[in-house]
């Protein structure tokens, strides 16, 4: 049975009351340090944040989609939640990448529960916990209660309204009417026709540069869009390279 906060809640959510910061809410509920809530969109189902609280969840949220490891990528992938609310404890070749990240982060915990029935997945509940105690099984089910109801609320067609198909769970669920991530999926086309490569190792690219960089993946997907950034063989002797004109035309 689910607890009366988040019962609570889900009565916000479906009466739109919770649409000013509904991932403060959800936090609250759930006893969590953050939450952030991310939607798949586009041809590559790439998680684009809906909600986040505070700013170490949407931090985090970019740091998962900077290196394309953890939590919310093994959750989306395995369709089951991903509860790890001890990061110190996490094998280190699991996410390699990530673990040394998020400790500097100061993110200690996460729990990912995934939006979607059977093969379809729609998108990812992120939870961060405070890395000093478990998960209890109240919270667990109260975030598989929430993740469940979010995930009714997008795909249950019958209750969107007639203007654009926005589920009726209140403006608190109204995706977002301009990607956050557009750039990046903008400079991963640019990047696949400079070096002549698939998408997937264009983007492969331009993640291996950001972490090597140590920038947002967005930081470098701006540069690459802007022409202050090129990866093409033909300018560099390593492959995997960028090449940085200096008039700034690409």
């Amino acid at each position: 049975m689910i607890s009366d906060g988040m019962a609570e809640v889900l009565r916000s959510l479906h009466r739109g009351e919770a649409a000013d910061d509904p991932a403060q809410a959800c936090a609250r509920a759930l006893g969590a340090e953050g939450v952030t809530l991310s939607l798949l969109v586009g041809a590559k189902r790439s998680a684009e944040p809906l909600w986040c609280h505070p700013e170490l969840s949407a931090r985090f949220e970019e740091l998962q989609f900077t290196l394309g490891e953890g939590p919310g990528p093994d959750a989306v992938r395995v369709g089951s939640p991903v509860v790890e609310p001890d990061l110190d404890r996490v094998r280190t070749e699991r996410w390699p990448a990530l673990l040394p990240a998020a400790r500097e982060l100061g993110v200690h915990g996460v729990c990912c529960f995934p939006l979607g029935i059977g093969a379809i997945r729609i998108g990812v509940l992120t939870l961060l916990c405070d890395g000093r105690r478990r998960l209890s099984e109240q919270q667990y089910e109260d975030a598989t209660a929430l993740a469940a109801a979010l995930t009714g609320a997008f795909l249950n067609g019958d209750r969107r309204d007639g203007d654009g198909g926005v589920p009726r769970l209140g403006m608190a669920l109204e995706p977002p009417s301009v990607l956050r991530r557009a750039v990046v999926h903008q400079a991963t086309g640019m990047t696949s026709a400079q070096l002549d490569v698939s998408m997937e190792e264009a983007l492969l690219r331009l993640r291996a540069h950001a972490y090597s960089s140590e920038r947002p993946l967005g930081e470098i997907a701006a540069d690459v869009v802007a022409r202050r950034l090129r990866f093409d063989d033909d300018f560099n002797n390593d492959v995997s390279g960028p090449y940085s004109p200096d008039d700034g035309k690409g």
